[in-house]
């Protein structure tokens, strides 16, 4: 994840420039005269410039935040001019209340969901004119992830890893179910889960074919948009709902939802062995790229596979359909060292420390350069997630000011039409009118 050679740090440039035109200002005519009727000084060696320390309070914590400060080791090795000094500080409120004040840290760290809020709000520093001031190339990053960072037209982060969801499915229980392959189609999902799926005879669910989706990357599988060109929400899009009738007709409405509730109730936790996919509780999930990493400390023995989402049938366009989300960096509006953070920025999401820092938490890369590195082959069928970022299906959701209470009005009807409780036309309708009110 590291680039060998990193661009040099502005301070170092900015000293060359002064040591140049001193230089030029003492071959002067004028100066020489000067010179020969100061008085005679001793002449010391001048001090060397002091480091511009680089304050970067980062959320991630436990092994990711140590990869991150190798990282961190990594750069303030490379150079002479920046210090970079990382913290583990997984609180979000304290995050924005620091980007709120006069004088906060000078980088860190979020999804790109959050931009469009932030950006809006003032507080984010665009990164546009440094990149053109010293000839940054952003045409490397996948153009999906650099999107879900820009906001009205401007970059205010940048990203270096990103994430798809894919269907899972264990190969044991399909072959226990005499079920040959992976479904390519919706119609071949609804007999798999089906046939996965068993209930005791007073209809407890005992083993279920697919846990519960992420209903968003589920309707973009079916064409689903959740905003028009305009930037405007469209949760009853004819997708949209296809997806959640999808669900509800062909899963809830048969096993019931208490005793879907019921038998969700009793999964483990999911970054550990009682995973349920990992028990064989469920035979099939929409799950990241990380999987591999997980899977090889949690069920090492666990016989799986991995494939794109299907496509409903007869639709073969939409192939290879997901959301794609980011983990990036920013610099806020009130950082002390813009400069020296954009340095520190660059080199985060440089070749090679995004390879480093990527490979050793399992997810992708956000550079299309390194979506068929070698340092990935490891990382048991890794390569398919990789391919879903070539996906022309490869799909945002907008990072807008209203994205968060968006996202939450959709998940509150999600838990509701689950429940039965909402149609789907009636719950997304629910949204739509809550969405009139929205700022843009």
């Amino acid at each position: 994840m590291r680039t060998a050679k990193v661009a040099q740090p502005w301070a170092v440039i900015a000293a060359v420039v002064v040591a140049v035109a001193a230089c030029s200002n003492s071959s002067s005519p004028a100066a020489a005269s000067a010179a020969a009727s100061a008085p005679a000084v001793s002449t010391q060696p001048s001090a060397p410039a002091e480091k511009v320390t680089v304050n970067f309070p980062y959320l991630w914590s436990g092994p990711e935040g140590d990869a991150l400060e190798k990282v961190i080791a990594s750069f303030n090795s490379s150079q002479t001019a920046i210090t970079v000094k990382g913290v583990s500080s997984p609180d979000f409120q304290k995050q924005l209340a620091s980007m709120s004040g006069s004088n906060g840290f000078d980088i860190s760290d979020n999804f790109g969901s959050t931009v469009g809020s932030w950006a809006s709000k003032g507080i984010l520093e665009p990164l546009d004119d440094y990149a053109k001031a010293d000839g940054t190339d952003m045409s490397d990053f996948v153009p999906t992830a650099l999107q879900s960072n820009q906001y009205q037209g401007k970059t205010y982060a940048l990203p270096i890893a990103v994430h798809t969801l894919l269907l899972m499915y264990n190969k044991k229980m399909f072959a226990d179910a005499g079920i040959s392959g992976p479904p390519t189609t919706m119609t071949d999902l609804q007999a798999d889960i089906a046939k996965l799926t068993k209930a005791d005879a007073s209809g407890n669910i005992t083993q279920f074919g697919m846990r519960s989706p992420d209903y968003i990357t589920l309707a973009y599988a079916f064409g689903g948009k959740w905003y028009d060109d305009q930037g405007n929400a469209t949760p009853d899009d004819p997708g949209n709902l296809a997806a959640l009738h999808f669900w509800v007709d062909n899963v809830v409405k048969k096993y019931g939802a208490d005793a879907i509730k019921k038998f969700e109730s009793g999964y483990g936790e999911y970054a550990s062995a009682q995973n349920p996919f990992y028990t064989g509780k469920v035979a099939m999930t929409l799950d990241g790229e990380w999987q591999p990493v997980f899977i090889k400390q949690y069920a090492p023995s666990l016989d799986w596979g991995v494939v794109a989402i299907p496509y409903p049938d007869g639709q073969q366009s939409l192939a290879g359909a997901t959301q794609l989300t980011s983990s990036m960096f920013f610099i806020p509006k009130n950082a002390p060292h813009k400069q020296e953070a954009w340095t520190f920025l660059k080199y985060l999401t440089g070749t090679d420390a995004m390879k480093q820092f990527s490979r050793a938490l399992g997810n992708l890369p956000a550079r299309t350069s390194l979506l068929g590195d070698p340092v990935y082959n490891d990382l048991p069928q890794f390569n398919v997630w990789l391919d879903s970022l070539k996906s022309p299906n490869l799909r945002i959701f907008a990072s807008l000011p209203s994205t968060a209470q968006y996202q939450k009005d959709l998940s509150d009807e999600f838990q509701l039409v689950a429940n039965l409780t909402d149609t789907p036309e009636a719950g997304m309708a629910k949204v739509k009118a809550n969405a009139s009110g929205y700022s843009q």
